[in-house]
């Protein structure tokens, strides 16, 4: 069995380093370099990998990664995909030769897309980016994924190993947005797209377009996943809430509450509109429900402010305003549990256990 590696580069010789050092576990790396103008190409030649350049203009994601995927040699039997901003825990390429089985085609692992400020994990989920070398394409001009046309697809789960993201916060995330449009342009019915459009306009501050596009995606037949819909109404409420309509913001908050009651995440969205108007029964009902949910998703709609400090340090504010004092001490303490080096959770303590020591017992 023969485990290939496959990236696409474009100015990348500050990873290459540490890319190599992940990649080398395979038996080839095979890199598509899209117009480099430091020493990526050089670099990666030295230090042992095949490299191919071609250019593509306009740009989209999909079609030079099937460019690479096509140039790793026939003899190999596994393709990994991942970029030089990602690694791999150490012996990931031996776990996957143990799991992979004659009938797998595709292996799914953990995957962390990105990190805590102390280095801790942060959104984690089950990725999909390691298939046969024969029978999948990637599709979409954007957020891309690989699509099996070659029979049944068998999936594997391994959770051996880990690849963790570090991304380069200094390049341009500019062509998403062009791409997403042109991506659903081409399938207008396509909720996959629509839904990482509308939630890219949020991003890009265009409220109204966000809150447009969404409700199209909730719209579409193909839109049954739960948690997807959930995000999407999250992303609507959150909107509103930039634009101060704090009554649609909630509405739609309690939607997403409904749509998946199990997940902390829409409750944390309510959550937080509450804070911002100061309603704080409200906001101590939804931090207490919350905090009932204790099984985290292993889907990329996992945020993580919903899994550490965040809603502690909420439910000690609405405990402490609604003259709860020593639940709000207890809750503080939570919160600086997962985030010790936070001043102000350090300036509530004080405050609220000064407090508790006033209040006759």
């Amino acid at each position: 069995m023969k485990v290939a590696v496959a990236a696409i580069a474009l100015d990348e010789e500050k990873f290459v380093e540490r890319f190599m050092e992940s990649a080398k576990e395979a038996d080839g790396v095979f890199v598509l370099d899209t117009g480099s103008t430091d020493r990526t190409v050089e670099l990666l030649q030295a230090a042992g990998a095949t490299v191919h350049v071609g250019m593509l203009k306009p740009w989209r994601f999909d079609i030079p990664r099937n460019a690479i995927h096509q140039l790793v040699p026939a003899d190999y039997d596994v393709v990994v995909s991942f970029d030089l901003d990602e690694v791999f825990t150490k012996g990931w390429v031996e776990e996957i030769k143990k799991a992979w089985t004659p009938q797998t085609t595709r292996m799914r692992y953990q995957y962390v897309w990105n990190h805590l400020e102390d280095g801790r994990d942060g959104i984690t989920f089950w990725y999909d980016k390691i298939v046969c070398r024969n029978g999948y394409r990637w599709i979409k001009p954007v957020h891309e994924i690989l699509n099996c046309y070659g029979g049944e697809e068998v999936q594997t789960y391994c959770d051996k190993f880990t690849l963790h993201h570090w991304p380069d916060s200094s390049k341009s995330r500019g062509s998403y947005l062009p791409l997403l449009e042109q991506g659903c342009k081409d399938e207008p019915n396509d909720d996959r797209n629509s839904h990482y459009l509308g939630r890219e306009y949020m991003y890009y501050g265009r409220y109204d377009d966000a809150i447009r596009e969404l409700q199209r995606h909730l719209s579409l037949p193909s839109a049954t996943w739960n948690a997807e819909r959930c995000a999407s109404m999250r992303f609507i409420a959150r909107s509103y809430c930039f634009k101060q309509d704090y009554v649609n913001a909630e509405l739609w908050a309690l939607k997403a509450c409904a749509e998946s009651s199990t997940d902390r995440e829409p409750w944390l969205e309510l959550g937080k509109i509450y804070y911002y108007t100061q309603n704080w029964p409200g906001l101590y009902a939804a931090m207490k429900r919350l905090l009932t949910i204790t099984e985290r998703p292993k889907s990329y709609i996992c945020e993580v402010d919903a899994w550490y400090a965040l809603p502690y340090d909420y439910c000690s504010i609405a405990a402490f305003n609604l003259g709860m004092y020593q639940e709000a001490v207890d809750m503080c303490e939570k919160a600086i549990e997962q985030d010790s080096s936070d001043q102000r959770l350090l300036q509530n303590m004080l405050l609220m256990k000064e407090r508790v020591a006033r209040t006759p017992s």
